[in-house]
């Protein structure tokens, strides 16, 4: 089977600071000072919540296109929290700065809840490692 997305990341030799590259682009990971990184970039779980914001974008945009709809411009904000069980929780804020109808807004809001990225968050992905040749 075809690979979806492929993703791979090195390690600088600055504590936690690593470069990702994602198909052609490259991209920067790091975690905060106050976890023992220097801040340099986005942490593992930015990227997570960045991935579904980029997907909630792109899919709405497409759908809205499809029907003739001006978003205009369009902003989806989210936040990721963690339960007292330890349970992680997204809660998406969609907005627009066209006047949508109240029909509208039902209709994107059941299409933002299918996009493929949600799916696979919502339903997870088997993971399965193994130890590659030496570098």
């Amino acid at each position: 089977m075809p690979p979806v997305s492929l993703a791979s990341i090195e390690s600088t030799g600055t504590n936690y600071l690593h470069h990702i590259e994602a198909n052609h682009f490259v991209l920067d990971t790091d975690e905060p000072a106050k976890l023992g990184g220097q801040g340099a970039g986005p942490a593992p779980f930015d990227y997570y919540l960045a991935s579904l914001a980029a997907c909630t974008a792109i899919t709405l945009r497409m759908y809205a296109q499809r029907k003739g709809w001006e978003l205009g411009r369009f902003r989806a904000e989210l936040a990721l929290t963690r339960d007292d069980d330890g349970r992680l929780h997204v809660h998406r804020v969609l907005r627009s700065d066209q006047p949508l109808t109240d029909e509208q807004w039902k209709r994107l809001l059941e299409i933002v809840a299918n996009t493929p990225v949600t799916k696979a968050m919502r339903e997870g992905a088997e993971i399965s490692s193994a130890r590659g040749d030496a570098l």
